[in-house]
């Protein structure tokens, strides 16, 4: 029998994630078939309820469903439920399982593509919502010496960085304006956007969520928006001087993490890159 699992979000026009998870299971000649699932949130209990069928291996989940699916599996493991986000499920039997491979993407991006080594760095992050919850942790476990979030809702900023005042000395939050994250960008060493400004497709796709001016040269600028070869974010890091890292990367890394929950396999990292790569070429290509 073939095998199902897919992505759950909405919408899910530009996504990649069936070409190089599908590039996946074929390497390994695996009978599974992944596939886009265009969920609205109306939708999204009874689609998480129908993954206990025995066809399904399991989904990966994404905007804006990463915090709602969480109360919506049978069991988290500690990691995700401190997140209170999940982006892959796992079935096993009837019983689904969350996890949260954003926080090993993250991390594996930013070390093996981005060369860059958190440890006593200060850091400006842009979002609150479930991608950067995953960050946040991630960098709470890497001894980095502050973290600044910056959000245009300030209440959920101060949320999330409550959950990590005790791992990070130094913690504080911002609105998204520019004025008041002047001072943070100009002293960051990596500045993180974990919204979807600049994505492909979205009401904000030509926007950055942070003008050139702002961003310091020595920086490294890391966009995870993936779905543009280079965001307006990128851009204008490029403009000021300082390094880029798009999101592509960390999308493999926790895709690869996902892989290797559904199947007990070690994901074939390099398959998945090319097959992504072609895939975000086709789209650039197209547009």
């Amino acid at each position: 029998m073939t095998s199902l699992v897919g992505l759950i979000g909405y919408p899910l026009g530009h996504t990649i994630s069936p070409a190089f998870q599908q590039a996946a299971f074929d390497h390994y000649s695996l009978p599974a078939e992944y596939h886009a699932w265009p969920t609205h949130p109306d939708l999204l209990e009874a689609k998480v309820a129908a993954l206990r069928g025995a066809e399904y291996l399991g989904a990966n989940v994404t905007v804006p469903h990463k915090e709602r699916a969480a109360g919506l599996v049978d069991r988290i493991g500690p990691q995700s439920e401190a997140i209170g986000a999940i982006n892959t499920i796992v079935r096993e039997d009837r019983i689904l399982v969350g996890h949260n491979t954003d926080t090993y993407g993250f991390m594996q991006s930013l070390k093996v593509s981005g060369g860059f080594e958190p440890e006593g760095k200060r850091v400006l992050l842009i979002g609150a919502g479930g991608a950067a919850r995953a960050a946040v942790f991630a960098l709470a476990d890497e001894s980095i010496a502050s973290l600044t979030i910056a959000n245009r809702t300030l209440e959920r900023a101060v949320s999330l960085a409550n959950l990590v005042r005790d791992a990070i000395p130094e913690v504080s939050t911002v609105r998204l304006v520019d004025r008041e994250i002047e001072e943070t960008a100009a002293r960051a060493d990596l500045i993180v956007n974990s919204t979807s400004v600049g994505m492909r497709g979205g009401d904000a796709g030509t926007a950055s969520p942070l003008p050139t001016r702002l961003i310091p040269p020595s920086a490294l600028v890391f966009d995870m928006v993936y779905n543009a070869a280079v965001t307006p974010l990128l851009k204008a890091a490029d403009t000021a001087g300082a390094q880029r890292l798009g999101g592509l990367p960390m999308l493999v890394y926790q895709g690869a993490g996902a892989f290797e929950l559904w199947t007990g396999r070690d994901a074939p990292v390099e398959v998945m890159f090319k097959a992504a790569r072609e895939a975000l070429e086709r789209l650039d290509h197209a547009s």
